[in-house]
C-alpha cells in the first residue's frame, strides 16, 4: 500500500517536533500481557489516586501490527499528569485494514527520520474509534513517549491518525475514544480530566524555556506546549468536547455507576 506519507522536506524540518527524553530504570514488575480474544488484567490504581478509575477502554496492542524487531530500551516516569493530543499529519482516506501498515509507516519515519528507538506517541486513535498501542512498555504503565519537546515527562501522547486541519470533520468516534482513553489514563494517577496541571519544560526548544513550570490543562493539544498547528484546527477545537466527555467517565465512576469492563478488541475491522 502506498501510504503517500509527508514529503523528506517537511519532514526534516519536523524532525525536531519532540525532544529527547531522559531513562529512568524500569521497574522489576513485569509488562502486562493483553491477548486481543479476552478481557485485559486489571490495572491497579496507585494508592495516591484520588478518583476512582474509569473502565478501561478496548486497546489493539502493539503486538498485533508491529513484531519481531529488536525492543527499544523502555523508560518510565512515576506518574501521569497531563493528555497531549496530536494529530499525525496523515491522509483521512484510509480503510480499516490499512491501520497497521499507517503504523509501521509512522514508526519507520520516527526511527529513520527522527533517530528515535519506537514510535513517539503513546497512543493512536483511528478514525473508526479503534485504540492502538503505540510506543512499547505497556498500556497501563506511565511510558515516556517522544510526542512533545520539553513536555514528554509526566505526559501521554495519544495521536489521532489523519489530518484535522480546518473544515475537516473530526468523526465522533475519534472525540470518544480519546476521551475514554484519557478518562482512563488519568484516573489511574488521580487527575481530574477538568483540572490543571504543572509541567516544567526540560527544553527551551518548546514553548516555555527550560526549568520553567506551566499549568496545563489536564487535556491540552500539542500545539499548547510547541509551536506547532498540530493537533490541526478541527481536532484542537474538539479539545473542550473531549475534557467534558472524559470528566462525566470519571464522575460516572465515582458515582458508582455500573462501569462493564470493556473486552479487548478481537478484531481489526471497523
Amino acid at each position: 500500500m502506498d501510504i503517500n506519507r509527508r514529503l523528506v522536506l517537511r519532514r526534516a524540518l519536523q524532525a525536531v517536533a519532540a525532544g529527547a527524553v531522559t531513562a529512568l530504570p524500569a521497574t522489576a514488575r513485569p509488562r502486562r500481557s493483553v491477548a486481543l480474544d479476552g478481557p485485559p488484567a486489571a490495572a491497579v490504581p496507585p494508592a495516591a489516586a484520588a478518583l476512582p478509575v474509569p473502565a478501561e477502554p478496548p486497546i489493539v496492542l502493539r503486538s498485533t501490527w508491529q513484531s519481531g524487531e529488536g525492543a527499544p530500551q523502555v523508560q518510565y516516569d512515576r506518574t501521569v499528569r497531563a493528555v497531549l493530543v496530536h494529530h499525525t499529519d496523515d491522509l483521512n482516506s484510509y480503510t480499516a485494514d490499512e491501520v497497521p501498515d499507517i503504523l509501521r509507516a509512522i514508526r519507520r519515519d520516527h526511527l529513520e527520520f527522527r533517530g528515535w528507538d519506537d514510535i513517539g506517541y503513546n497512543f493512536l486513535v483511528d478514525r473508526f474509534g479503534r485504540i492502538w498501542e503505540g510506543r512499547l512498555g505497556g498500556v497501563d504503565r506511565p511510558v515516556v513517549g517522544a510526542h512533545t519537546m520539553g513536555f514528554n515527562r509526566d505526559t501521554v501522547g495519544i495521536a489521532a491518525i489523519g489530518t484535522y486541519n480546518a473544515g475537516t470533520e473530526v468523526p465522533q468516534a475519534v472525540v470518544d475514544s480519546i476521551a475514554r482513553l484519557a478518562a482512563w489514563k488519568l484516573g489511574m494517577h488521580g487527575v481530574r480530566a477538568d483540572g490543571r496541571s504543572e509541567l516544567t519544560s526540560t527544553n527551551s526548544g518548546s514553548r516555555f524555556p527550560v526549568g520553567a513550570t506551566h499549568a496545563f490543562n489536564a487535556i491540552s493539544g500539542h500545539r499548547d506546549a510547541f509551536c506547532t498547528l498540530c493537533p490541526g484546527e478541527s481536532l484542537y477545537a474538539a479539545i473542550p468536547g473531549i475534557i467534558d466527555r472524559a470528566r462525566s467517565l470519571q464522575q460516572e465512576a465515582a458515582g458508582g455507576a455500573p462501569q462493564a469492563r470493556a473486552a479487548t478488541q478481537t478484531g481489526l475491522t471497523a
